[in-house]
């Protein structure tokens, strides 16, 4: 019996020995868990911009907003590059992106939005409300991506949709429409381009996300006031972004 116990102590101990050289170096550890600092710095970043938002600097508002947008495109590429997933398992990066999107994406845009007077002063409040309901159904929505990685309905993309508010200055009902149109797409059954992970014709989507960004850059620069070419431009490539995939589907309907 003795020999026994003691060959399962000796088992165990190997055991225990094979696990601990399977674990992650403590630097790799480290460098994984970073990522998970990176990403919540996204959420630093919507700090400052609602800062910015207070103090109605609204181009320094979406320029902040544009910072937090360039972490939410690397920190999943190197995540992945780095398996923070595996090194990290006891921490969730998909639930903690989930968080830093919302603010970035939904929160700091829908008080500037309410907050600017680009609305009807009797819808504002109503309508910020609704694209914070809205948009927290919508992140907890496990369909929210179509199997091409199309999104279904308008993606809670508020710090676009506020962009162009500030962009065109339509006057207040108009503005009031369209957010309100945004609102109910948020649920129907379209399929909106998303930029990075769609691979039909990502040549093209690449390209315009890249004209997109260096005419923003321009028009906040210029604290929105730009020329009608820019505004056509920024305008254009936004039609193609949401509605592309139906575009697409009709013309192969014809064919």
């Amino acid at each position: 019996m003795a020999y026994v116990q003691t060959g399962a102590i000796l088992i165990a101990e190997a055991m225990d020995i094979q696990q601990d050289s399977l674990k992650p170096r403590p630097a790799i550890r480290a460098a994984a868990f970073s990522v998970h600092i990176f990403t919540a710095f996204g959420a630093a970043i919507a700090l400052l911009a609602m800062l910015e938002a207070v103090r109605e600097h609204w181009a320094g508002m979406f320029q902040w907003l544009g910072v937090a947008l360039i972490i939410d495109a690397i920190d999943g590429p190197i995540a992945r590059l780095l398996k923070v997933k595996d090194v990290q398992p006891n921490w969730s990066g998909d639930v903690l992106d989930l968080v830093v999107d919302f603010v970035t994406y939904v929160f700091v845009p829908a008080y500037a939005i309410v907050a600017s007077g680009l609305l009807l002063p009797v819808a504002a409040p109503l309508l910020g409300i609704a694209i914070i309901v809205t948009s927290a159904l919508y992140f907890a929505d496990l369909r929210m991506k179509a199997d091409d990685n199309h999104f279904r309905g308008f993606p809670a993309l508020w710090n676009a949709a506020a962009f162009y508010l500030f962009l065109l200055h339509w006057p207040p009902l108009w503005s009031t429409l369209l957010v309100a149109a945004l609102v109910v797409l948020t649920f129907m059954p379209f399929h909106v381009l998303h930029p990075v992970r769609v691979v039909r014709l990502r040549w093209l989507t690449m390209s315009l996300i890249a004209i997109w960004a260096v005419l923003s850059l321009y028009t906040l620069d210029m604290d929105f006031r730009v020329g009608t070419g820019v505004t056509v431009a920024l305008c254009a490539i936004a039609l193609w972004i949401s509605f592309s995939d139906a575009l697409i589907r009709l013309v192969r309907s014809f064919a």
